[in-house]
């Protein structure tokens, strides 16, 4: 009979680390007597990363003291105290190979469904000053586990534990663990894992989305950033011409230069072009391609604003070459029936252009709403191509602002279109912009999660728990100057060189306050993956699963050449 051997709680706190502020609940401590499991969490307990952490699915973390005694003896201690972990449960019996998600329990008054394992953090690793800690408990197959509350009552150390359902399928907490996280996933775990209903639905979603991208009964991950680029790297590209579109804006068709065909790009993706010549060292830009996909060239549209647009808009003539790394994006036109609604301001346009090029080659049906803001009409470029095309759809809407004139889109203009509420919206422009737009839109009853948006300035942080994090405009990392390998970060226009003492490509990105996203820090969320224009990298520590072609986990990697970030 398994029994609960410690109820642990703790509130979040501020916590010291690596120069940084963590607002984490990770501290938990054994209390005596009973305690009430509520829906959220236990009386006296808290979580501080609601994102990560807490809520209906996870209210309550549990982990083995079979696990404990593992982990003392695999660090060579024996100083642990129950808590530790981060648990709010400590437990004897029900492994995680025995834990089925699903399955549910009594223990005392109260009653308990399992519904995921243990989110990999990198909290757990600072609690316990173990930092690969997060890699090693799925490695080894003990994350431990989450418990929604069932049903609200009073548990207290010593109380039984008694199975009272098995959950569907009957598929074990470290068996789902090693399914999102570990390479070679079973196809058949991944079609019952999409049919647990007790399994959080942030799990549901990631193994929705891993069996969507397996085929042929070949287990494959889905590139976490983008779509797999068709090559690496950069290669020259050729020229073509050059059209001017406006005072202030040009178009750039780019052609092989071995006379073979482009490989077709996704409507709405972008190109990285490495501008030598415009400065040392040489630029990294993105522009989104403007053309029909099934084009022989890809068309960037280039406003002038800064020197690299600059160099755009003088130098490159018919005949230059350029280097040009592949298509690459996730803002990319869905395949799909209902209604779309296309909302670009200013050079934004560009993409959903693409986006326009495509359903008319396809010759859709669907409903199409394109609202464009220009500031006046002699400042918008594409406005006849743009109309030309929506000419070619049956079913075709389009409402144009000029700011010096009637001003921008407000939620009344908006609202009195009839836009359908049902539609996928597809936003590019400034960031304030788009912001207003999503906004608008929610509050017009468009579902979010169909509101998608390009952007290509920094992508937003995520750097869950870490109360100070500083926003700057990205700069050179303090100290001596490095001299390794030289490290671009494109988004953010940075270029510098590498030093060992800064560990990562991570580590020197937050030294340099360019924008990271991560969780684990140890290679096993890929929350931090990032695509890699070029260059070469070693992992320290080895991911459990490495990244596919053209990204990296910048968590832990070094590089080994010089190496262009998308970040």
């Amino acid at each position: 009979m398994a029994t609960l051997l410690s109820v642990n709680v703790g509130m979040p706190k501020d916590v010291s680390w690596q120069d940084r502020t963590v607002y984490t609940g990770v501290w938990k401590r054994p209390v005596d007597g009973p305690r009430m499991a509520r829906r959220l969490n236990i009386d006296g307990d808290g979580q501080g990363d609601l994102g990560g952490h807490g809520g209906e699915q996870r209210a309550v973390l549990v982990y083995q003291i079979e696990s404990y005694e593992y982990w003392q003896k695999f660090f060579g201690v024996d100083d642990f105290e129950l808590g530790q972990f981060g648990e709010n449960f400590t437990i004897d019996g029900l492994s995680d190979d025995e834990v089925c998600i699903g399955d549910r329990y009594r223990i005392g008054e109260a009653e308990f469904e399992v519904t995921q394992p243990r989110v990999t953090c990198f909290r757990v690793g600072m609690r316990m000053g173990q930092p690969q800690l997060p890699a090693l408990l799925v490695a080894h197959h003990r994350p431990g586990f989450y418990l929604r509350v069932i049903t609200e009552g009073e548990v207290r150390a010593g109380d039984e534990i008694v199975r009272s359902r098995v959950g569907r399928h009957a598929i074990s907490v470290s068996d789902i663990d090693a399914l999102l996280y570990l390479p070679n996933r079973n196809l058949d775990q991944l079609r019952a894992a999409v049919d647990i209903p007790a399994l959080s639905p942030g799990w549901q979603q990631s193994f929705r989305e891993l069996l969507a991208a397996s085929l042929d009964g070949t287990d494959v991950r889905p590139p976490d950033i983008g779509v797999e680029p068709e090559w690496i790297g950069f290669r020259p590209m050729r020229v073509d011409r050059v059209v001017q579109e406006s005072d202030a804006v040009v178009s750039i068709y780019l052609a092989g230069t071995d006379g073979r065909a482009l490989p077709t790009p996704v409507a709405g993706q972008y190109v990285t072009l490495r501008l030598t010549g415009a400065g040392e060292p040489a630029p990294v830009r993105s522009y989104s391609i403007s053309s029909d996909p099934a084009s022989d060239t890809y068309r960037i549209s280039v406003k002038r604003e800064g020197t690299a647009s600059a160099y755009v808009h003088t130098r490159l003539l018919a005949g230059a070459t350029v280097d040009v790394a592949a298509p690459r994006g996730e803002f990319v036109l869905i395949d799909e029936d209902g209604p779309v609604l296309f909302i670009s301001a200013g050079i934004g346009v560009t993409p959903v252009l693409a986006m326009l090029h495509q359903l008319v080659a396809i010759g859709s049906e669907r409903d199409v709403w394109w609202i464009h803001t220009a500031r006046a009409a002699d400042q918008h470029p594409f406005a006849s191509e743009a109309r030309d095309l929506l000419a070619m759809l049956p079913r075709a809407h389009e409402h144009v602002f000029y700011t010096s004139t009637s001003g921008r889109p407000t939620i009344a203009a908006l609202a009195g279109l009839g836009i359908p509420v049902g539609a996928s919206a597809y936003l590019c422009g400034p960031v304030p912009f788009m912001d207003d737009m999503r906004a608008i839109l929610a509050d017009l009853g468009l579902d979010a999660a169909r509101i998608h948006t390009e952007l290509f300035g920094t992508r937003p942080a995520l750097n869950p728990g870490v109360t100070d994090v500083v926003t700057a405009t990205p700069h050179p990392p303090a100290g001596t100057p490095g001299t390794g390998p030289r490290i671009t970060f494109a988004r953010s226009g940075l270029s510098v060189r590498w030093a060992d003492r800064h560990g990562t490509l991570l580590e020197l990105a937050e030294a340099c306050d360019v924008p990271t996203r991560w969780s684990c820090r140890t290679g096993v969320c890929h929350n931090c993956i990032t695509p890699v224009l070029a260059g070469d990298v070693e992992y320290a520590p080895l991911p459990l699963e490495e990244p596919g072609g053209g990204q990296v986990l910048i968590c832990c990697a070094r590089p080994t050449s010089d190496v262009v970030l998308d970040l």
